[in-house]
């Protein structure tokens, strides 16, 4: 196991949330990560996962927590202002994610990305923004909110992929297939994608066009290699097969 950083041996809001969510979902998974020592023990960083079950967040969760990390997500900032459900947010520290103008949405960016340099911390970004329109479940096209996240503060960003879920939870399906338990998922984490060349740069439309492109070049051959086959030469585009984006905590 890998070690623990500091915010996850400090007594905090997600020792009780773990001791539910952990044994409930390595009942229904049985997680295999590899390549754990490449998210860091300390200090912030992006993570950015692959997306194409409504059960990946928990999947993705525990297996950060399996790491040594805090898992934090962005959030709708409408969340925030929920009863309970937004006291929890702010304590666990996930990030709020708000509609917004270019210039607003770049401030937010900028505030954000200090912040979790500032109490070095960590977050998870689905750099789809939403399920995976690919019918083969390959990562589609990129948007820009973990890159955008990564480059204003300088922070690694970490790309990730895991496959199995589905058999848990397919696509748009509205129920858990439970049986048999313990259904395989592996996990595989991927060496920080080098984004050195486009620092300073994060305003720019082709440093962020060139950043996503990286992003999900690495993820797509992390999924490539955890299905031992040929991820297809071109990514899904929903714009051009006449699908509509129905992105959620990216941008």
């Amino acid at each position: 196991m890998a070690a623990r950083s500091p915010e996850k041996s400090r007594p905090s809001v997600f020792w009780p949330l773990a001791a539910l969510v952990v044994p409930a979902v390595s009942l229904i998974a049985k997680i295999r990560i590899v390549g754990a020592e490449k998210l860091p023990r300390t200090g912030s960083y992006v993570l950015a996962p692959n997306h194409y079950s409504e059960f990946d967040p928990l999947i993705v969760a525990v297996a950060v927590w399996r790491m040594g990390r805090a898992p934090r997500f962005m959030a709708k900032e409408s969340l925030f202002r929920v009863p309970v459900l937004g006291w929890f947010l702010h304590r666990t520290g996930m990030v709020p994610v708000a509609r917004a103008s270019s210039a607003s949405a770049a401030k937010q960016t900028m505030a954000q990305s200090n912040d979790l340099v500032a109490n070095g911390r960590g977050v998870i970004v689905y750099p789809e923004g939403t399920l995976t329109r690919d019918p083969d479940l390959w990562p589609m096209r990129g948007k820009s909110g973990a890159v955008r996240l990564a480059l204003a503060g300088d922070i690694p960003l970490i790309p990730v992929a895991h496959w199995g879920t589905q058999q848990i939870m397919g696509r748009y399906q509205k129920g858990l297939s439970l049986w048999p338990l313990r259904k395989p998922v592996r996990v595989l984490v991927g060496d920080p994608v080098d984004l050195s060349d486009l620092r300073g740069r994060a305003g720019e439309p082709a440093a962020l066009s060139e950043a996503t492109t990286r992003l999900m070049d690495a993820i797509t051959a992390l999924l490539a290699e955890l299905r031992d086959e040929k991820a297809p030469k071109e990514r899904w585009n929903p714009s051009s097969h006449g699908q509509k984006e129905t992105g959620r905590l990216d941008s």
